[in-house]
């Protein structure tokens, strides 16, 4: 591990603040059509927010190795856009009424506008990306979409069934850590970088993405409604398996795995109650074994930036695996 300090949230931002304001301004224009219900729905999403945290590793990724070129602002906010347009394909699938704290955009839009909504997100981010004239870069983001489109028709497919482990992991790489793992290497592409630098940076991404859902997943079973701004528990009613529920269903009493069972099958709280579920978790150490293991991957992606150059940029990817294990929404 690098023996530079971590660095702090304001300093990583104010390393960073010209180059994402540069992307908000990107991603404004990115989200025009010449069909007013596009640019509806593109903007009230892009207005909606979130951490940035895709875009903020492409430019690490691409400044750490020494590019400063304006094809990390048009990347930066082509994998913006990828992860809107999942998002919006998401909420479709799983019938969600709340993104972020304010209503999902299928809940204004209706579902058939905001699916080809979200298929003119994807199709903008290559329109976007096509400027590079580089086909690492279309390659790259070819085989990211078709992964994490392979990501959610398995998890279609396991809905309401208990998953192992190695299927857990399986789904989450495809449908989060890869798209951080990519976004580590689009940067790297812009910088032309070695094999093996290109090679520690996409280890890094998938490390960090993987700790990102895992905490996310452990968010979803024991943070409040107003904090997480969507309803608690939603993954267990909508019958998906993580890895608090799996632990408990392997190391729980028959009663335990007999009420998780009931919740994934009945798809919600209906003949077992949410403050049952969390009282279990607890009590089986499930909480803790998933937070662990979060850690364990935060760990993993330091230890794989170990042949990238020491620099600013480099202190501030250090950082990011303990926000992304120590946040709370």
């Amino acid at each position: 591990m690098s023996t530079l300090a971590i660095a702090t949230a304001r300093e990583v931002f104010d390393l960073l603040r010209p180059e994402l304001a540069a992307i908000e301004i990107e991603l404004g224009r990115d989200a025009v059509s010449t069909v007013s219900t596009i640019t509806e729905i593109a903007e009230y999403l892009r207005v909606g927010g979130g951490k940035r945290i895709r875009p903020t590793l492409l430019l690490l990724s691409a400044r750490c190795l020494g590019y400063a070129g304006s094809g990390m602002i048009r990347l930066g906010a082509v994998v913006e856009l990828v992860h809107t347009a999942t998002l919006v394909h998401d909420d479709i699938i799983d019938g969600a009424d709340t993104r972020r704290g304010r209503p999902s955009a299928n809940t204004t839009w209706g579902n058939e506008k905001c699916v080809l909504a979200g298929d003119w997100l994807y199709m903008q981010a290559f329109h976007i990306a096509l400027e590079e004239r580089n086909f690492k870069v279309l390659d790259l983001l070819i085989s990211l979409t078709q992964q994490m489109v392979e990501g959610e028709l398995l998890q279609i497919q396991k809905l309401g069934r208990a998953v192992t482990e190695e299927e857990y992991y399986d789904l989450i790489f495809r449908k989060t850590a890869c798209l951080f793992a990519v976004s580590m290497q689009l940067g790297a592409a812009l910088a032309n970088a070695a094999p093996e630098q290109e090679e520690a940076l996409a280890n890094y991404g998938r490390a960090v993405g993987l700790a990102f859902q895992i905490v996310d997943d452990v968010l979803d079973l024991t943070a409040t409604e107003e904090v997480l701004g969507k309803p608690v528990a939603s993954d267990l009613r909508e019958g998906k398996t993580t890895l608090p529920v799996i632990h408990s269903l392997e190391h729980g009493t028959a009663l335990d795995r007999e009420i998780l069972q009931r919740v994934l099958e009945d798809g919600g709280f209906v003949r077992a109650s949410r403050e049952e579920v969390q009282e279990l978790l607890h009590r089986n150490g499930s909480v803790e074994y998933a937070m662990a293991a979060a850690d364990r991957y935060a760990e993993a992606a330091r230890e794989a930036l170990a042949p990238i150059e020491d620099s600013e940029f480099k202190r501030a990817l250090l950082w990011v695996p303990d926000f992304v294990v120590a946040r709370d929404r």
